[in-house]
């Protein structure tokens, strides 16, 4: 859940992902502006300055992925 904030851009090393699963989120890269809405999806690499939050005054419930490198998935326990 992200409650209402004011935008600031970072930038990381990594690669996100995003799932809206409920209200309307607001995702910054660079110079991209978009509103997703329940069932968007959203992925980038964070070395662009990024950011991501409510688009409105109510909060966003989002499934939030962060992996240190974009090009290899995670090693899987099986």
């Amino acid at each position: 859940m992200l409650a209402p904030r004011p935008p600031r851009l970072v930038v990381h090393q990594g690669y996100e992902w995003l799932y809206v699963l409920a209200g309307t989120l607001r995702v910054l890269v660079g110079e991209r502006d978009q509103v997703l809405k329940a069932g968007g999806v959203a992925e980038f690499d964070t070395s662009e300055p990024h950011w991501f939050g409510p688009a409105d005054d109510k909060d966003v419930e989002i499934l939030h992925l962060f992996g240190p490198r974009g090009d290899q998935p995670a090693n899987w326990i099986t």
